[in-house]
């Protein structure tokens, strides 16, 4: 027994906690225990050992109840009696027998859609009762209360206002027989409310006979289940199964007071998806069954004491808005006239949906369309499909729930709702972006990050106002705007959804990674926890602790985050175990979507035009020789191959096909791959992880020809834009290869297999450029001996052109962790390992100091500091002839040589003048500036880097934009020192 503030003393049986994977938790003080309640509502806590007595039977009720100092009420409340008796009769069974049988026949099932009674429990629940011969006219005995027993009302909340037992028998019949004395016979009393179905049908002579279905319908399911067993007949017991699960869904819906009591079951939430109008009134946002339709061009649901009226007008019903015909924008919440924004208003022309807006206000939003037949608003496409994917069609398709007070609309369930939004219909929500934070309440605050989300450095930000994100101006390219920014995630409604793994800043806490649950999957506990819409319930892992929060204190957990450093302290040890946790459900949970992505898509290939050759777009050109241009093999007609792969062919090496009226060896020669397109036979195939491959039907030997890399030929400006495209419509799969400097190969839109191969760290192919009848051509070729059904693949080399890297995924020994930087090499010896430990921590601690005046002109301001850990310069933006601060690492002008760019050797301690070893000779001499500083002779300063940096150039060339091509360091030869 256990004895919760509120409720009864109620049976219930220890069980582990699926979070903790134990039974029990230690508070200060005090220890509690997870239990699950008996009945038939699944619900689980936490309760006080002192809040729990050893259960010996149903006797020991009314001694608990008299010594909690409560003797005069005894009896259990009657809107709990019959779920409580049914526990009652479950733990009694549960009682006798041994723990094993127990936990088989009683334990809940948990899955991530929440909580879900024992296959034994709800066998035993839709288990018809006996039926029995009786003579016409005679009700069986204990009919209601078999039904009273079957659906009881769950735990928590209030019974049904309407028919139910009311005399001593219907007592006695709804407890099954267990009540004891308090069971026995008593005096018939009159009756609350009605017994039959004919009752509950009482006079609607407003009601039409198009709708008089929709109000049977309505009533049915409005009616408890004794009326709707005893309105059936005696005999027909599968249609008492087949009611069991139907009426339990049942019931007038009543708007939730917080988004945890939309704890709707999937599968009812589906059944009841197919109304065409939302049962909501537009004026109170309660649904209910007697909401009467206006009869205008608003299409609105409304009570009759919401409109003002206490009886329904004989003549059309209509709304306040369209008895005036004044409506208003359902974006800016404006009517149209002088005070408004001067246009007309325009409709939807989707079937009863009746929404209007002012044109400049649909424009503003994405997911409106405009074509020949007018506007079709935004409430009908899923905000969270068009964010994913824009090119897929899905997002108009399906289902909606769409907000009551913005054009905002998802798909029914829970993939694509946004986490916090309160559900008051199976068709109808308020979403998230209507949270008002309360004054006064700490957990409510907005907090930013203190980084940069791109370079991750701190500084001057540009924070968000809706959520933590932060940017430096200039790592976006904006200039600091005035007033309230938001972010591009922000501006285009992305927001948290259930089972993201999210970062939260709770109090004083560091950020700490956790996942974001559905309010039915947590504790009741925590479901009673203070919170409104927009908020969600978020577990933390390594604490196992839940919070109620909100978006302004989360932001996304990306792959390889790794959060602040944790101490040896045991919260750093529980910060380094969530950290693993995360990354572990991180996984997880990317997986299974990949999956279901994969299983939506019907194992096809995303869409593309299968070609043969490269298409040329816009004003790239395809260049052809001439025939005497094209050089002449010296392989002789009497080789086996002649010209072949294994062969010594001149043109081969020197990368050029051959041509039939030129080789000697004509149709025989076995260099003209590209022409015949001679590719061995592949298949498309669904990798695990990495979406589709390429593999091979035969086997392939080295150096052999696998493929040409076709697709349309477009020049820089093309390429940009269309990556400009794909940013802007979350495309994150690109197929280009740079030919030259002029020309690129997008195999995207159209292509052949070879825009399938994956890249790997160790490939099995490489890129080689061709030169064919004199136009260069990119052809795939084997590294290595391919034996049949290998995954082929090559090295795509990427270069990064946005700041976030892409994770590779090809599994190789040797994989760098992202596309595009270089394969890792063999690693280093133990000891050399712990060497370069030793240096690391030491250089952390000694730390950099940076000077506080510019290197050039000795003056103070905002300066940028060099990028080498070994150089303390600092200059002013102005100084070095930028209009930004340079993005990434930056090295100072001080490093590369005034005359050819190379790394310097000597160095001016007076200005940022610095020579290689080649100019040196001259440019420098010693001068004394006091006792203590003096100019070094030339050779670089002690604790500088002598093997040079990174940005190390050929002869001739300086520091380079990699994007302009314009010197940034320069001077020309002979121009004065400073």
């Amino acid at each position: 027994w256990t004895k919760v503030s509120g409720y009864p003393w109620w049976p219930c049986m220890v069980s582990t906690d699926p979070e903790l994977e134990h039974h029990t938790k230690p508070k200060p003080r005090a220890l509690l225990y997870h239990v699950q309640y008996f009945g038939d509502c699944p619900e689980r806590g936490y309760i006080l050992e002192s809040n729990m007595v050893p259960f010996r039977g149903e006797e020991q009720y009314e001694q608990l109840q008299q010594a909690n100092k409560q003797p005069g009420n005894a009896s259990v409340p009657r809107k709990f009696r019959a779920q409580w008796s049914e526990g009652v009769g479950q733990a009694r069974e549960a009682l006798g027998l041994s723990l094993d049988q127990r936990m088989e026949r009683y334990s809940y099932v948990y899955s991530p859609d929440g909580l879900r009674l024992n296959p034994h429990v709800v066998e035993q629940l839709a288990r018809p009762p006996p039926v029995e011969e009786l003579r016409p006219g005679e009700t069986p005995a204990g009919e209601q209360g078999a039904a009273s027993r079957l659906v009881p009302p769950p735990l928590g909340q209030t019974a049904p206002p309407g028919p139910g037992p009311s005399t001593g028998q219907r007592e006695a019949a709804a407890m099954g027989g267990r009540a004891g004395k308090g069971a026995q016979a008593g005096p018939k009393k009159r009756r609350r409310g009605p017994s039959s179905a004919e009752e509950h049908l009482l006079p609607e002579p407003h009601i039409q006979v198009s709708g008089l279905h929709t109000l049977l319908g309505r009533r049915w399911c409005s009616m408890n289940m004794i009326v709707c067993l005893s309105s059936c007949r005696r005999d027909g017991a599968e249609v008492m199964v087949q009611l069991v699960p139907l009426l339990q869904g049942s019931g007038s819906e009543e708007r939730p007071d917080s988004p945890s009591d939309c704890l709707d079951d999937p599968k009812k939430t589906e059944r009841l998806s197919g109304a065409r109008k939302e049962l909501v009134c537009q004026v109170c946002e309660q649904p209910a069954e007697d909401l009467l339709a206006c009869e205008g061009p608003c299409f609105g649901m409304f009570h009759l004491s919401c409109l003002g009226l206490t009886v329904r007008p004989e003549d059309k019903l209509l709304c306040q808005e369209c008895t005036t015909d004044i409506h208003p924008c359902f974006v800016c919440k404006q009517t149209e006239g002088p005070a408004a924004l001067g246009a007309a208003l325009r409709r939807c022309y989707v079937p009863n949906c009746g929404k209007l807006y002012h044109e400049a206000c649909a424009r503003l939003n994405p997911l409106s369309v405009f074509d020949q037949r007018g506007l079709r608003c935004p409430l009908h496409t899923c905000l969270s499909c068009h964010l994913g994917c824009r090119s897929n069609g899905k997002a108009t398709k399906g289902k909606m729930m769409r907000c009551l007070r913005c054009p905002v609309a998802y798909h029914v369930g829970d993939v694509c709702v946004s986490a916090g939004s309160q559900v008051v219909t199976s068709t109808a929500l308020v979403c998230t972006s209507h949270f008002n934070a309360k004054k006064g309440y700490s957990h409510h605050s907005h907090v930013n990050v203190s980084w940069c989300f791109v370079c991750s450095k701190g500084g001057q930000l540009l924070c968000c106002e809706s959520c933590p994100a932060a940017f430096h101006p200039d790592c976006l390219n904006i200039s600091m705007p005035e007033g309230s920014w938001f972010c591009n995630d922000c501006r285009a409604g992305k927001k948290p959804k259930y089972q993201d793994v999210i970062w939260v800043k709770l109090g004083t806490y560091r950020w700490w990674p956790a996942e974001i649950r559905h309010p039915r999957t947590v504790p009741t506990n925590i479901q009673h926890l203070r919170h409104q819409i927009g908020e969600f319930p978020v577990f933390f892992f390594g604490s196992k602790d839940f919070f109620w929060t909100h978006q302004g204190r989360v932001f996304p957990y990306m792959e390889g985050d790794r959060g602040s450093r944790h101490q040896k302290t045991n919260i750093g040890k529980v910060f380094k175990n969530a950290l693993l946790e995360a990354e572990e459900r991180f996984k997880e949970t990317k997986l299974k979507r990949e999956t279901k992505e994969a299983q939506e898509n019907n194992k096809k290939p995303p869409p593309y035009k299968f070609i043969k050759v490269n298409r040329p777009c816009g004003k790239v050109q395809v260049s052809t020789a001439d025939v005497s241009e094209i050089p002449k093999c010296n392989c002789r007609p009497s080789d086996e191959r002649p010209c072949g792969f294994e062969s010594e062919c001149l043109n081969r090496m020197l990368l050029y096909e051959c041509h039939p009226q030129v080789c000697p060896n004509g149709t025989r020669c076995c260099n003209q791959d590209f022409s015949k397109r001679l590719y061995p036979d592949t298949k498309i195939i669904k990798t695990a992880g990495k979406g589709w491959g390429l593999i091979c039907l035969r086997d392939i030997k080295k150096g052999e020809f696998v493929n040409e890399y076709i697709g349309e030929l477009i020049d820089e400006e093309e390429c940009r834009a269309r990556i400009r495209f794909a940013q802007e419509n979350n495309i994150s799969h690109f197929y280009m290869l740079t030919i030259d400097k002029d020309r690129i190969i997008d195999a995207g839109p159209k292509g052949n297999y070879s825009r399938f191969m994956n890249h790997s760290c160790q490939p099995n192919c490489e890129t080689q450029k061709w030169t064919v009848n004199g136009d260069t051509r990119v052809g795939l070729f084997a590294v290595c001996p391919i034996p049949a059904g290998t995954e082929l693949t090559f090295n795509y080399n990427l270069d990064c052109l946005g700041n976030e890297k892409t994770v590779c995924r090809c599994g190789a020994p040797n994989c760098s962790g992202f596309l595009g930087d270089r394969p890792k090499t063999s690693s280093a010896a133990p000891s050399e390992m712990k060497v370069k430990r030793v240096k690391r921590r030491k250089r952390r601690s000694e730390g950099k100091r940076s000077e506080d005046e510019c290197f050039r002109c000795r003056d103070g301001g905002q300066l940028v500091i060099c990028g080498k850990k070994s150089c303390t310069k600092a200059y002013h933006l102005a100084c070095l002839g930028l209009a930004k601060r340079p993005f990434g690492r930056w090295d100072c002008p001080w490093h590369h040589c005034d005359v050819c760019g190379r790394a310097s050797k000597a160095f001016c301690q007076l200005c940022p003048n610095s020579f290689c070893s080649a100019h040196q000779e001259g440019a420098l001499q010693e001068h004394h500036l006091d006792e203590t500083s003096k100019t070094r002779p030339p050779g670089p300063p002690s604790g500088l880097d002598h093997l040079g940096t990174p940005w190390t150039r050929p002869p001739g060339l300086d520091h380079r934009d990699e994007t302009s091509r314009t010197p940034l360091w320069t001077r020309p030869p002979g121009n004065p020192l400073d």
